[in-house]
Formats: structure tokens, sequence, C-alpha cells
């Protein structure tokens, strides 16, 4: 008698997990069909892993499939046209990093107004910007570098992996900001420039964390601060920049889904439910740690519509400042 009723306690116990999952995930689904999240970028790169894993964790939560389509071009111009141009009825989304938005338009002609024609609804990861040496050069930390870089005037340069990103805008404020006169040297994407890093060709770099990380573990680049206020927790002994005297020097992009603007504002806040939840989720967390990405900030829709505005508009005068050529 004691055994069933112990057993009884055990399946109405199950039964209540099991409704609880279902309302939660019943609650969190902003559609009853297969959701194709857009991405502008080849498969294999930054935000197709971000993607993926978002993909992987929205469908456990929402029940409901996730297909990610990789549409890379034009810097993230072609991704956002197919969204502008599908429905806005939530079957389709963009899972991007926000230079997409911020720094591209202002160096190719994108056809559309990251202010007004799309919309960021949730935030799952944040990607920050290292300085890197090569291991040839003789300065051991940032301080050090600076001195190398003045008694070596003229001789040295900065790669990037493109013009007109902020691997490129960090390189400028930082040869105004503390008198060097690095070229600046522009790639196309950052495996080619890590190349020229790590074989000692061009001394110094700006890059993402998650892109070089395995470089810095390994002591094939050396990791002399971060572009960022805080520390980032996997190089907790990597000074900011704005630790040694540079706030202006604090770079990073969200990665996150941004949808159209002319979604109707009860399906934004829907899908940014729904994201919120993967982005707290610790599965989801340990993923996106092990990948080289840092936890992103729980910003509502309007915080994250005006971290794009502010962004756009500081990165549109550094573009000013700096003379730096739109690519036609």
């Amino acid at each position: 008698m004691l055994l069933r009723t112990h057993i009884r306690k055990i399946q109405r116990a199950i039964l209540i997990s099991l409704t609880g999952t279902f309302m939660m995930s019943a609650a969190m689904a902003w559609t009853d069909k297969p959701v194709k999240l857009l991405v502008p970028a080849p498969a294999g790169g930054n935000i197709d892993v971000i993607a993926r894993l978002l993909a992987e964790q929205l469908a456990a939560d929402i029940g409901q499939p996730m297909v990610v389509d990789n549409r890379p071009g034009a810097g993230g111009a072609i991704a956002v046209q197919v969204l502008r141009s599908a429905p806005a009825d939530g079957q389709t989304v963009l899972v991007t990093a926000s230079n997409v938005l911020t720094e591209i338009p202002h160096v190719l002609k994108s056809g559309f107004d990251p202010n007004k024609d799309v919309r960021p609804v949730g935030i799952v990861a944040r990607g920050n910007l290292v300085m890197i040496a090569a291991p040839t050069v003789p300065a051991k930390d940032f301080k050090g570098f600076v001195a190398y870089a003045h008694k070596n005037t003229g001789t040295l340069g900065f790669a990037s992996y493109s013009a007109g990103t902020i691997s490129h805008y960090a390189g400028m404020i930082l040869n105004q900001k503390a008198g060097l006169d690095l070229q600046h040297v522009a790639f196309q994407g950052s495996p080619p420039a890590l190349a020229q890093v790590m074989g000692g060709q061009i001394p110094v770099m700006f890059d993402g964390y998650a892109t070089s990380r395995n470089l810095i573990a390994t002591g094939k680049v050396q990791a002399y601060a971060v572009a960022a206020k805080n520390r980032l927790t996997q190089l907790p002994d990597v000074p900011t920049l704005t630790e040694l005297g540079y706030p202006e020097l604090d770079f990073s992009n969200w990665l996150g889904v941004v949808v159209s603007a002319s979604m109707p504002t009860e399906l934004q806040e829907k899908i940014h439910k729904a994201v919120r939840q993967v982005a707290l989720n610790p599965k989801f967390r340990g993923r996106m740690f092990a990948a080289g990405f840092e936890a992103a900030e729980d910003w509502s829709i309007q915080q994250l519509t005006q971290s794009v505005r502010t962004d756009f508009d500081r990165n549109a005068a550094i573009v000013r400042q700096f003379n730096i050529q739109i690519n036609q």
C-alpha cells in the first residue's frame, strides 16, 4: 500500500513537471510553424556559431523547428533585404552581430536604414575586441608596445579584418590618443590578418576574442589589452584600455535577433521573451563561453534599439573624423 502511494506521488510529480514544461513552451512560442533564421555570414563564422546554438535551444524551448539559412554578402545587406521582403509574421528572423547595423552601412551602400527598417528584439551574447601582437614583438605589455612604437616611428603597421570596422577604428583612435603613426593594412576577414600577425609581418591588430582566443592560449600571439570597460571573464589578467587611460577604445558587438520594423509590437515582445530565455539558459551560456563569447546584457527592445542608434552615430563620427572612404 505504501509502495503504491509512493508510486502515485512520483507519477503526479512527473505529470506536473511535464505540464509545466509544456505550458512554458506554449507561452514562449510565438509561432506554430518552423522558423527561418537568416544569417548574414557564411557557415562556420562567429555569427553562424551563435545562430546554430540559438536555433538548437529555441527549438527545444518553443517546440518548433529552427532552420538556419546562411545569406552572406554585401556586408549583411543581402540577408537584411531577404528579411524585409518576407512577411513580418515571425516565420523569418535575422540572427546577426550588431556591426551589420552600426558599422557596415557607413562604408558600404547597404540599401536599408538600420534605425528605421529593422528592429533588434533580443540579445544572447557579446563579442569583444582584443589588442594582440606578434610573438616576435619585444614588448610584453601595452605600455611597452607604445614605447616600442615610438622608437620605431614610421616603420610599423596595424592590421584590421576589414576597412571601416571596429578593428580599423580602434587602430586609428590608438594612433591619435597615443601619438603613434601605425599604418593601416586592411584584410578581407580575420584569418588572413591573423596569419600576418602570427608571422610577424605586421606587429599588431585589434581582433575579436572569439577568433583569436586559441592563438592567445597557445602563445601564437600576445594579448596586450581588451578594448572594453570591463575585463573579460576568460582573460582576467589582461587589462582593459579604459584601465590604461584610453576610455575611447571601448568596442564590442552584441549578437542577437533582429526583425523587420513592420512586425507588430506584440509579436516582437513574444520573440524577445523567447530569446531572453535562451540567453539565461545555463547550457546555452556554457556553450557560448566555450566559443569565446561573453554574457549579454538583459536589455529590453527599447534599450537595444537605443544601443544601435548610439553605436551607429558614434561610428559615423569616427568615419568623418578619420576621413574613412565609403565604398561605392
